[in-house]
């Protein structure tokens, strides 16, 4: 056999040993034995990933065409692709995320979740890949809150988005404002602009959709670190197999690149964790 034969047939043998070495840590994890979670993944040759479909940047859905898009969006098709399986997604939201996965509605929830210890208490986390501070939205015209430190005063409206981390973080932080918890089918951004708010608060990702379509909107940042929180994507727990391979896929795009030009894809560089 000629020599460049050779090393062809030695290049197959070594791709074919990866991709079974890949799949063998996904279903057969030596410390850490496939549970309900992993076996019904491979069984049905899917995955199930909640979504937020509201959360720009990360996970929205157009409303226009219904076409998905987002950080979170093109991971989640990464890590069907890396276990070979097929892509469902599933609409979710905050308040019903731990629900969803404890009750079996998805197998893993991908849309820029915080690592509260609230939930670190019914979920498990893979290693975080995102990590935002508290931001505020106001509007160019209002004249109450023009700087981060007029938000805490007295007669202040302060919004924030029911079941996100904001709440309870600005429930303890405010003093002096009133805090007005915004639930859907109610948005923060129309409560903002009929005036029933001041300011909202939310992170990075959402800010974006304001800075990039509102001409009315300005932001307002902490002058020093508020309220930092790393993003994961969560688990049920009790399946160490499939949380070994959702961890797994976050160390790999973390490592190869993928991670960060995706992150800068959708214009969410700033808050890329690599390690």
């Amino acid at each position: 056999m000629s020599g460049p034969a050779v090393c062809a047939m030695n290049r197959l043998a070594m791709l074919v040993t990866t991709a079974l070495l890949g799949l063998s840590c996904f279903l057969l994890a030596p410390a850490a034995r496939a549970g309900e979670v992993a076996e019904r993944v491979k069984a049905r040759g899917e995955v199930r990933v909640c979504i937020w479909p509201q959360y720009y940047g990360i996970s929205q859905r157009d409303p226009r065409t219904g076409a998905l898009r987002g950080l979170d969006i093109d991971l989640s098709a990464a890590l069907a692709a890396d276990l070979g399986v097929r892509l469902t997604y599933v609409d979710s939201s905050f308040p019903s995320l731990v629900a969803d996965l404890l009750e079996d509605r998805c197998d893993v929830a991908m849309f820029g979740v915080a690592m509260l210890p609230s939930r670190a208490e019914k979920l498990r986390f893979a290693r975080p890949y995102l990590a935002s501070d508290i931001y505020a939205v106001t509007t160019l015209a209002n004249r109450v809150v023009q700087r981060w430190e007029d938000i805490d005063r007295p007669g202040v409206r302060v919004a924030v988005q029911a079941g996100t981390f904001m709440e309870p973080v600005m429930a303890q932080a405010l003093t002096q404002a009133t805090l007005v918890r915004v639930a859907p089918p109610a948005m923060r951004e129309r409560e903002l602009e009929a005036g029933r708010v001041d300011v909202f608060m939310t992170d990075y990702p959402y800010s974006r959709r304001l800075l990039d379509n509102a001409d009315w909107a300005r932001l307002l940042a902490p002058p020093r670190p508020f309220h930092v929180l790393p993003y994961a994507h969560a688990v049920k727990p009790g399946d160490d197999a499939w949380w070994a391979a959702v961890d797994g896929f976050v160390a790999r795009i973390q490592d190869d690149g993928r991670l960060a030009a995706t992150a800068a894809r959708h214009g969410l560089k700033p808050i890329v964790r690599l390690q």
